[in-house]
């Protein structure tokens, strides 16, 4: 699934107005999250709703307090490992929110100005799928290799860098799994086309 002009391929396109440009056109930090609409329900278009300014909050009684929030993530990937893409990576999604990192020893904030939000859909406690799994690897590989500031050692969770606020994508992640299918993915990519992970 290749990136072109910071769209992946393959990936189903439903634009977000939720964007606009990096100030500085920084790629270097993937942040993870899950979310599930209404909470613990799968399926549906309520997230594809959230992010396009098109949620009902007459539709369920949990919309009604997110309805009027103007967020979004660069990608969906949902349950039968469907890829959704809302921003174009190279733009600024509006999804860390009040969030911090620390890069190389120095605290930075505004994540959302050279991060890529990866949503999968989940509750942080039922099991993620193996073809989000495997979507989740396949993209990842492909975002290391488009962007060279962006390293496995900058793939991180929401919880992480928002950790009194967020817990996505929660304990139902399984980290290890997810870095193992990335490693043969990316080595895949290497005996491919010369990428490689680092």
């Amino acid at each position: 699934m290749p990136i072109e002009a910071g769209w992946l391929s393959g990936a189903r396109r439903v634009p977000s107005p939720n964007r606009d440009a990096r100030p500085e056109g920084e790629v270097s930090l993937l942040v993870l999250h899950s979310i599930s609409l209404p909470p613990g329900q799968f399926g549906g278009e309520h997230i594809e709703r959230l992010f396009t300014n098109r949620l009902d909050p007459k539709a369920h009684p949990y919309f009604a307090g997110i309805a009027e929030l103007r967020v979004s993530a660069h990608l969906l990937i949902r349950r039968d490992g469907e890829c959704v893409q809302f921003v174009p990576f190279g733009e600024r999604a509006w999804h860390a929110g009040r969030s911090h990192w620390c890069d190389d020893g120095w605290p930075r904030a505004a994540l959302n100005d050279f991060s890529i939000g990866i949503e999968l859909e989940g509750d942080e406690v039922s099991p993620y799928t193996l073809a989000q799994y495997r979507a989740l690897a396949a993209t990842t590989a492909e975002l290391l290799a488009t962007y060279p500031a962006l390293t496995g050692r900058r793939i991180t969770s929401h919880a992480r860098v928002a950790p009194l606020r967020k817990s996505d994508p929660g304990p139902a992640f399984d980290w290890a799994y997810f870095r193992q299918l990335l490693g043969r993915q990316c080595w895949n990519d290497y005996a491919v086309r010369g990428g490689r992970w680092t």
